[in-house]
């Protein structure tokens, strides 16, 4: 087990500097906070190259994802794909109308609502978005490769806690 100190990352310089012109100020919350918006940045850039080697875009990736995870027959309400991908219902028709035109998705009727619609994953929108997952989950498992399988579990706790409220907020 090693004895070093942290090394000082960017976060540590922009906190001594609010220290510093600030001191009347409790900066505390961005010793996580700017940390984790930092690593956001990064996890987003890294999620995008994994998903354009496979001709995706992040959001293409997000609603095949949905659809993928629902479980056979892989279809969705688009109601339901607004509440798994957070976005509105303007942005969803665009992106359900984008990856019908490549032929990822496609609209069907809804067998329970005679004027509602299914969106169902096609056969190319499944191995598209398998094929993904498997190079992100690769990527990803590389990017935590510096971390014990322990340090990884407790960060997803803490994690968890942190998320909570947002999550509570959408219900």
């Amino acid at each position: 087990m090693s004895t070093l100190e942290p090394m000082e990352d960017e976060v540590d310089r922009l906190i001594e500097a609010w220290r510093r012109e600030r001191p009347d100020l409790d900066v505390a919350p961005m010793e996580v906070l700017s940390r984790v918006s930092r690593l956001a940045r990064h996890l987003d850039r890294a999620r995008s190259q994994a998903f354009d080697t496979h001709g995706l875009e992040s959001w293409e990736f997000d609603v095949l994802a949905a659809l993928r995870r629902a479980g056979t027959p892989y279809q969705l309400s688009p109601g339901r794909l607004l509440k798994e991908t957070l976005v509105t219902s303007g942005t969803m028709t665009n992106r359900v109308d984008r990856l019908a035109a490549r032929g990822l998705v496609e609209r069907l009727p809804d067998p329970h609502d005679r004027r509602g619609v299914l969106v169902q994953l096609t056969p190319a929108g499944r191995d598209k978005v398998d094929a993904a997952m498997a190079d992100l989950l690769a990527h990803e498992r590389t990017l935590l490769g510096g971390l014990s399988d322990r340090d990884q579990q407790k960060i997803a706790r803490v994690l968890r806690e942190l998320v909570r409220p947002f999550d509570l907020e959408k219900h």
